[in-house]
């Protein structure tokens, strides 16, 4: 899980947006928002855009904090959190029961990093689903250097209208991704049609728990703060995944939320009082260094104007993350296993 350098932080920041638009991409994309005025309706509505341009924004960010996998993970005391990642990633091949020479899909793969390392785990052969075009390029770069170019690939999509016969695939997963989507059971939907009969699908959900009070204004601020972070339309109360896979057709084997049992925090790596050697990057020293290393580039001409930007508006996902998770009114590890039916 190898991390991008300050000079791949400078060269991909905007992704596939020309450098000259950058700001005025951070513009459009934060207007969406809550705290630019912006409403759900309006987000969902322009989905595509949003999501777009925010990983256009976003991924080397991600990539220059978290490495190649851009998720959260169960973790027990002693782990690092790189290890917390992979077995994160290995629990769920091992729920679905992948067999070598399984076709696997992950939808809303970003660059590959769990797609990569699921295909080592189980021996299978994963197609990666990506509306992103930058995230994509990176992504079979990142294949071609780690000898898997011949076993995963990447699908360019829309997960709301996947480019699949029905009944393609023997598994499918989602990390953190569908979250993204403007409505829960038509995401569900299409998974569950290119899915063959008797298979299952699992995710992990980015939602609000059952603590999450819509009348209360801290909750809301919170939400907001990592809607505006993160590229989300909304963020679903668990509940409603649960409803919208059985109205998809999916028979709901079991689902937990599993930062209820994670003996080290999810959020700890972005805690203002956490430091770690291993993780520095996300730490607030770490993101101190990058702040300014970002505005320094940004001064000078490497990097893009509007990249200082960005990285607020990531600062304050982190903050909505912390404080999201310290309330347990939010988890990014609501796990589910669904069945298709075989008939």
């Amino acid at each position: 899980m190898s991390k991008a350098s300050a000079l791949d932080l400078a060269s991909g920041l905007g992704g596939k947006i020309d450098k000259s638009d950058v700001l005025s991409a951070v513009e459009t994309y934060e207007k969406y928002h809550v705290f630019y005025g912006g409403a759900e309706e309006e987000r969902k509505a322009n989905y595509t855009d949003m999501v777009n341009k925010y990983y256009n924004l976003v991924t080397s960010f991600y990539e220059f904090g978290w490495g190649e996998s851009f998720h959260f993970a169960h973790r027990f005391k002693g782990e690092s959190l790189r290890e917390s990642i992979k077995r994160h990633e290995h629990f769920l091949a091992l729920q679905l029961g992948l067999k070598p020479g399984n076709k696997v899909l992950d939808v809303g793969c970003g660059i590959g990093g769990p797609l990569r390392e699921i295909a080592r785990f189980s021996l299978t052969s994963v197609t990666g689903l990506n509306n992103n075009e930058y995230q994509i390029a990176r992504g079979k770069e990142l294949n071609r250097i780690a000898g898997m170019d011949k076993t995963c690939d990447f699908v360019k999509a829309d997960f709301m209208k996947m480019p699949f016969p029905d009944s393609s695939f023997d598994a499918i997963y989602a990390i953190e991704a569908t979250c993204h989507a403007p409505d829960a059971y038509g995401c569900y939907s299409e998974i569950y049609r290119v899915l063959k009969p008797g298979q299952f699908f699992a995710a992990y959900e980015w939602c609000m728990t059952d603590s999450f009070d819509p009348n209360n204004q801290e909750h809301q601020k919170i939400k907001a703060e990592i809607e505006i972070g993160d590229g989300l339309p909304d963020i679903r109360i668990t509940g409603q995944c649960i409803e919208a896979l059985k109205k998809a057709g999916f028979e709901v084997m079991w689902s937990k939320d599993l930062a209820e049992s994670s003996p080290v925090p999810w959020f700890l790596p972005l805690d203002k009082n956490h430091f770690s050697l291993s993780s520095f990057r996300l730490t607030v020293p770490g993101r101190f260094f990058t702040r300014n290393m970002v505005k320094f580039l940004e001064f000078v001409g490497l990097a893009p104007k509007g990249s200082q930007r960005v990285q607020d508006f990531l600062e304050k996902a982190a903050e909505g993350l912390v404080e999201g998770g310290r309330r347990e009114i939010f988890t990014p590890m609501f796990f589910f296993l669904a069945q298709k039916p075989h008939s």
